[in-house]
């Protein structure tokens, strides 16, 4: 991972070309990681001295030994084919005997409408909000978490979603019922916002290249986040001081403390609020076609995982015993 003087060290040229791509930053950060992980596998051996039979034995090993998900095998490929075809700009051939991880057929976990309930009413404020809007929009936690005050559109009852899973953007529904304590929330984040330039702050970070386009853009109200954190954060390169948004972690512990309470006895986190959303769509007899598009995915395959939910377990079969 050494550079020759005056080039830039081989991780960084992987940042710098996905960043140029724009890849997501827990997507750069993610093949970092296995980039470095191939690197030392290997006794440090630079990856240009390498090729298919070196990629093949750690893919191997990384199912036989380490154990990994076929979803984790499959990023791990990601990673090295983007760093040999856009870092060391090097085509990867075939790679015969590459054990490839299984992956498990398994349904997600859904909530009943009366465990939703129930999980609901043991949040409050603005964890109940973020809840709420991942279960009635059909929204992921860092999707939530990323909204923009100009993404919200109370008069067309409608929610944009910016750069989502795959850099795509999606439209999806603002729930009626939410439009009044989501207005209420956002008077309150105004006025703290207004609060943070009156005292020389309020700056959010832009997306990509725009705090150059816009300079004026990261104190206007329009581009602050929906659920801003309380304590602001400091650019360590600028020391420009603003907010982040919530952390996606202050979330997951109050639903997992909320599911607690609430007695509900199934594995549920912040991502079932969007399964239970997709299947009980599906229950109301909304058609699959509509909710792949709320929901983002590219394949509508993906989307039909919840029509097998809803035939688990012989739901509309009597059983014997109940004739007996």
């Amino acid at each position: 991972m050494t550079a020759e003087r005056g080039q830039p060290r081989l991780l960084d040229r992987l940042g710098h070309e996905l960043r140029a791509r724009h890849y997501s930053a827990r997507t750069e950060k993610a093949y970092r990681l296995w980039v470095r992980r191939f690197i030392l596998f290997h006794g440090m051996r630079h990856p240009a001295e390498m090729g298919e039979e070196e990629i093949n034995a750690f893919l191997t090993h990384l199912a036989v030994q380490g154990g990994v998900s076929a979803s984790t095998q499959t990023q791990a490929l990601s990673a090295i084919l983007f760093l040999y075809r856009h870092v060391l700009r090097r085509d990867v051939g075939e790679m015969p005997g590459l054990v490839r991880a299984r992956a498990p057929e398994r349904l997600p976990v859904v909530m009943t409408r009366a465990e939703v309930r129930a999980v609901l009413a043991e949040l409050s404020n603005e964890h109940w909000l973020m809840a709420s809007l991942m279960y009635g929009a059909g929204v992921r936690l860092s999707e939530c978490l990323r909204l923009r005050v100009q993404d919200i559109d109370f008069g067309a009852n409608e929610i944009m979603v910016r750069n989502g899973k795959g850099a795509k953007d999606r439209v999806t529904m603002l729930p009626a019922s939410l439009k009044a304590p989501l207005g209420a929330h956002l008077r309150k984040a105004k006025a703290v916002h207004e609060r943070d330039l009156a005292t020389g702050w309020g700056r959010v970070v832009m997306p990509d290249a725009l705090e150059r386009k816009y300079p004026y853009a990261a104190g206007d109200w329009r581009w602050q986040w929906v659920f801003p954190q309380e304590r602001r954060w400091r650019n360590p390169k600028t020391g420009v001081e603003g907010r982040h948004h919530v952390h996606p972690t202050v979330l997951q512990r109050a639903v997992k403390v909320a599911v607690a309470r609430a007695g509900v006895q199934k594995n549920v986190g912040c991502h079932t609020f969007r399964h239970s959303f997709a299947t009980q769509l599906l229950e109301s007899g909304y058609d699959i076609r509509t909710i792949q598009e709320l929901l983002g995915h590219k394949d509508v395959r993906t989307t039909m995982v919840y029509t097998h939910v809803l035939n688990k377990g012989g739901r509309w079969v009597r059983s014997p015993l109940d004739d007996m």
